[in-house]
């Protein structure tokens, strides 16, 4: 009975891709209502994507907070925006997410299962206060 488990799940299955990539939120400073927010060292900005070729059917993008970083007040007034560019590097679609005003330390998004018309790459950007402050991007190749 083992073995008949071993070959199920050795079994070849359509192919799938899921990428994973984690680019570190640099130390920034921004204004609220008068007051100066502080985001220091230890904040990492995580990009997910499951799929096929060029059918992405999870998408998600957050942060994660650790030691300092992880007791500071959050990032106030984010948004994640999902982008999508072509081989040239040409952005033909950005699915912007909505500013939340409240603040955070572990803002995350997902976004919409969907077929890309191209092929080229995929990225998730992090605003804080309307300013980018981190972008990670995956390659979406034949």
């Amino acid at each position: 009975m083992t073995a008949t488990g071993v070959l199920a799940l050795a079994a070849p299955a359509g192919a799938h891709a899921t990428a994973i990539g984690t680019t570190p939120v640099r130390t920034f400073e921004y204004s609220v209502g008068g007051m100066t927010m502080k985001i220091p060292t230890g904040c990492m900005f995580t990009h997910i994507i499951r799929g096929s070729g060029r059918r992405i059917t999870y998408q998600n993008a957050g942060v994660d907070c650790a030691f300092v970083a992880a007791l500071s007040s959050g990032f106030c007034n984010w948004r994640i925006d999902f982008s999508y560019a072509d081989t040239n590097n040409r952005t033909y679609r950005t699915s912007r997410g909505r500013t939340h005003t409240e603040c955070k330390i572990d803002p995350m998004r997902n976004n919409s299962p969907q077929t890309l018309p191209r092929y080229g790459k995929a990225c998730a950007q992090l605003y804080v206060n309307g300013v980018r402050r981190v972008t990670q991007c995956h390659h979406i190749t034949k």
